[in-house]
């Protein structure tokens, strides 16, 4: 087998179970969440009502013409309230007044994975046979393909919005999925710490020395990925979130740039960066006890050389985007 690319093929999600409520209620089960990512410490609300649609994905769209007042729009109105009372710290939805049938969410990626630290934009549609079907979802990709379930085009392939065969419990149930479990689906079961192994017939590489070696060798090429989409986004933020993007930035740019830093010179294996160097010290010698030692001699010269100018890049990025007016 060859070397991974970033973007392996026949995308699947390989998803184990989508997250369901506790007896039917509002309340999701977090039980399948990823390790949680640092919340940002500046004011933003997590769910809010916003005017401007203009450059979402599905604006143009007929598909739910006339929902206002139908009894769609009342379903509609309950996602909005169990999105408002459960979002995690992690994930901030706008919806929009004068367009109820489309939403907008942003992932914070979650710690542990090549993901960490980076912003994920989904634009979400209803349409006028909801919930029977599950909503659009589409992701900005900004042309990167960085994860097996996430195409370049926006695609998202995953059992919860039926647009992967998977397992009948697994698919969209109109009586109990909501668009938060599709949330915390994509944050915890695709932006996952081993996306590799996303794809179902790579599952059983799992427990194999050489699945490792591939599995490692696509997270440092999803983590470049990840940092050059941060490069884009910042040039051009969607609407809606771009005080959000910049304070994100501001106050995690710093710890972003560590993290390259770590990963250049080996001291920490892709995606286990912690900004507290003790911790780092400490993961790399529990990877030790468990065989998975980061040397400074896994990190290839190519690597080394993209993760640097990467951080120069990165830099120049931040401190423009961030003290520009």
């Amino acid at each position: 087998m060859a070397s991974p690319s970033p973007s392996p093929s026949p995308p699947l999600d390989g998803e184990d179970k989508h997250p369901t409520t506790v007896d039917g209620g509002d309340e999701p089960n977090r039980s399948l969440s990823s390790p949680s990512p640092s919340p940002p410490s500046f004011s933003f609300k997590r769910f809010d009502i916003v005017s401007d649609y203009s450059d979402h994905h599905y604006a143009d769209s007929n598909l739910f013409p006339n929902c206002i007042g139908s009894d769609v729009s009342k379903k509609i109105m309950r996602e909005w309230k169990i999105l408002e009372r459960n979002l995690p710290e992690s994930i901030f939805v706008r919806a929009y007044e004068e367009r109820i049938d489309l939403l907008r969410a942003v992932i914070v990626g979650p710690s542990g994975t090549p993901y960490h630290d980076g912003l994920f934009f989904f634009d979400l549609a209803f349409t006028s046979d909801y919930p029977i079907t599950p909503p659009m979802v589409y992701y900005h990709s900004y042309g990167l393909r960085l994860n097996p379930n996430l195409y370049e085009d926006g695609y998202v392939c995953l059992s919860l919005i039926n647009t992967w065969d998977g397992k009948e419990e697994e698919r969209w149930n109109p009586s109990i999925s909501t668009v938060l479990q599709i949330l915390i689906s994509i944050q915890a079961l695709v932006l996952n710490e081993k996306p590799y192994f996303n794809e179902p017939e790579l599952e059983e590489e799992e427990a194999d020395d050489q699945g490792e070696i591939y599995s490692d060798a696509y997270n440092k090429e999803v983590y470049l990925l990840c940092c050059e989409m941060m490069m884009r986004l910042m040039k051009n933020p969607v609407k809606n979130y771009e005080e959000f993007v910049r304070n994100y930035f501001g106050e995690k740019g710093e710890r972003i740039l560590a993290a390259c830093e770590a990963y250049s010179d080996g001291r920490v294996r892709v995606g286990r960066y912690n900004e507290n160097e003790k911790e780092n010290n400490n993961i790399n010698n529990n990877n030790n006890n468990n065989g998975e030692t980061c040397k400074r001699g896994d990190v290839s010269a190519i690597f080394k050389a993209l993760m640097e100018k990467t951080h120069r890049d990165l830099h120049a990025a931040f401190l423009h985007f961030c003290t520009s007016s």
